[in-house]
């Protein structure tokens, strides 16, 4: 790209200004600085939190990415702010129960060919965390199985799925109360589980801490914790794991062939 832009500059087809535009690592908007080299680094572009954000700084954001991307992807946004911005883009998707708000410019057959991701939720009531999960990892290329209400307190419902969840690539689990499914899921498969605790429970349970500290405390091997609620971080890793394994999967194929 950047021989492209200076030979560009050299023949006169493009003029130092727009070269300048073009090789800027970020654009000011005065309130955000939209980091357009996030996806040179980190192989997807900078996704937007939207709590805390007004509808109108999210539009200008988001017009700025879409500028130079194939995805836009905003977390954190409530229904009203969401529609306030489709009504100015009506081509972006919005996942209520997620509270995530992107548009894809991409077709379906990019996604991942190899391999699924593992949603799984242990009750209904922490279906928002895992939807953050499972839309953030769909929009960001990678295929999801989600397997919802598989908690603890009625386990075969979990071992219903097992053979599905032991297929996957990577597991993201996301559990309130006391937090015990990441551990169940994690003597049950071979490939790494994330855990998300979620601040689902009463009292004790402390807005979630008590799911979090049983989660790093588990004694089941391969699992990773994110933050309470943090769904996002979740589908996100799981990504960057699933495609490891997606670049595994490409050179045992060049050897076969």
């Amino acid at each position: 790209m950047l021989e492209d832009i200076l030979k560009q500059v050299q023949n006169g087809t493009l003029s130092i200004t727009a070269a300048k535009e073009q090789l800027a690592t970020f654009e000011n908007l005065g309130f955000a600085k939209v980091d357009h080299h996030r996806k040179k680094r980190q192989g997807f572009a900078e996704v937007v939190y939207g709590e805390g954000k007004t509808a109108e700084q999210i539009i200008s954001i988001i017009q700025a990415l879409r500028a130079r991307n194939n995805e836009v992807l905003v977390t954190r946004v409530a229904k009203e702010k969401a529609e306030l911005i489709r009504n100015e883009h009506p081509e972006f998707i919005y996942n209520e129960i997620a509270r995530i708000l992107f548009w894809k410019n991409e077709p379906e057959d990019r996604t991942n060919r190899h391999g699924y991701i593992a949603v799984v939720a242990a009750g209904t009531s922490d279906l928002p965390v895992a939807e953050e999960a499972a839309v953030t990892a769909e929009v960001l290329g990678s295929k999801v199985h989600r397997i919802y209400d598989v908690g603890v307190a009625g386990i075969h419902r979990l071992l219903n799925h097992a053979e599905e969840i032991q297929n996957a690539t990577v597991s993201v689990v996301v559990a309130g109360m006391e937090g015990a499914l990441p551990s169940v899921v994690g003597g049950l498969v071979s490939h790494p589980v994330i855990a998300v605790p979620t601040s689902i429970g009463y009292g004790a349970s402390f807005n979630g801490l008590s799911a979090l500290l049983t989660m790093l405390n588990s004694c089941a091997s391969g699992i990773s914790v994110v933050n309470i609620d943090n769904g996002f971080g979740g589908g996100y890793n799981a990504v960057l794991i699933h495609q490891l394994a997606q670049k595994g999967v490409g050179k045992n194929e060049d050897t076969l062939l």
